[in-house]
């Protein structure tokens, strides 16, 4: 999913571009000192300053909780190193989840993890708890939207594809890895027998709690295929709509484009 994201290349494209905006303000800064120097020894107006155009880079993973898949977006884009200087990072990472208990958990690891100035001083990672349905952020806000494992569990699928697609900016890119369905035919023979008969035992046998296997390969069974994913996407706005499916099916990732 990192790499299908080009996160860390565009990671890399906004660090050099801050690099030049940080050179380019210390020299309009210097500057403009000196010409305001020069003008209040004259008795004149102070000359302005242009404004730095910073831009940033906005990462929305939704249910998300426990951090695994924003700390490999950290990582890539290098936000710990950045965390060594002052100011607010140009790349910014967001968890978002419906489960406060499990925000804590992410909130916990990443400042184990990382330390606390990433998410304190340069703001580089955030917890926000919220409903993939009806996210609690502004229109337009984020360049690139992530939700792995988690579209499946969503009571109303369209609603949050329309939300996501609400809540990133014109030319900003949706990412959903899921599991999906097999297309192979023996394949898909031998994984609905293990699927039925050997995980809800392994989950009574290991974690006590065979409910929760037995439902998390009904759920699978009971999601859309991919092509009707790809449909919904389109109908809620995502053009070049399309999937790539990894281990024959069992998991596939789906993605669209908000258009410019």
């Amino acid at each position: 999913l990192l790499r299908m994201t080009g996160v860390e290349p565009m990671a890399k494209a906004v660090r050099r571009r801050a690099s030049l905006n940080y050179a380019k303000q210390a020299t309009t800064e210097t500057t403009t000192a000196t010409a305001a120097k020069a003008t209040d020894e004259n008795g004149g107006a102070t000359a302005s300053e242009d404004d730095v155009d910073e831009r940033v880079l906005s990462i929305l993973d939704v249910a998300g909780g426990t951090g695994d898949v924003a700390f490999r977006f950290v990582d890539a884009s290098d936000c710990q190193e950045r965390a060594k200087s002052s100011g607010v990072d140009e790349i910014s990472v967001t968890v978002c989840d419906i489960n406060p208990e499990m925000l804590r958990v992410g909130e916990s690891r990443a400042r184990k993890k990382y330390g606390s100035a990433l998410l304190d001083d340069t703001k580089a990672l955030t917890f926000v708890e919220g409903n993939a349905q009806y996210l609690p952020f502004a229109d337009e806000k984020f360049d690139l939207y992530t939700i792995a494992f988690g579209l499946r569990n969503v009571t109303d699928v369209d609603m949050a594809l329309r939300d996501a697609y609400r809540v990133l900016k014109p030319g900003g890119r949706f990412l959903c890895l899921e599991f999906s369905h097999v297309t192979n035919v023996p394949l898909a023979t031998l994984y609905d027998a293990y699927s039925f008969h050997v995980i809800p035992k392994l989950g009574e046998v290991v974690a006590n709690d065979r409910d929760s296997y037995q439902y998390l390969v009904e759920s699978i069974r009971k999601f859309c295929t991919q092509e009707e994913l790809v449909r919904r996407m389109e109908a809620a706005g995502f053009e070049d709509a399309k999937y790539t499916n990894m281990t024959g099916g069992i998991v596939a990732v789906h993605e669209g484009w908000k258009p410019l």
